[in-house]
C-alpha cells in the first residue's frame, strides 16, 4: 500500500495559487494541469506557504463581479 496521501491537496506536495477573473483563489496541486479559466498567480512552492500567500492577498472573498 502506498504512503502517498489519497488527496491531492494534502501532503508535501508542491503546490500553486489559481487566481481566477472573479479573483478567488484556490490551491492546486502543481503536477495538475490548471483549468481553463484559472492562471497560475504563486508558486510552485511548499503547501503552507500557498496557504499563507493566499492569507495574505486574497482579502476579499466577494467576487469581482459582486463588488
Amino acid at each position: 500500500m502506498s504512503d502517498a496521501p489519497a488527496n491531492p491537496f494534502d501532503g508535501d506536495g508542491e503546490f500553486l495559487v489559481l487566481v481566477n477573473d472573479q479573483d478567488q483563489h484556490s490551491l492546486w496541486p502543481s503536477f495538475a494541469a490548471v483549468p481553463e479559466g484559472w492562471r497560475a498567480a504563486h508558486g510552485p512552492c511548499a503547501r503552507q506557504q500557498a496557504l499563507d500567500w493566499i492569507t495574505a492577498h486574497w482579502t476579499d472573498l466577494t467576487p469581482a463581479a459582486a463588488r
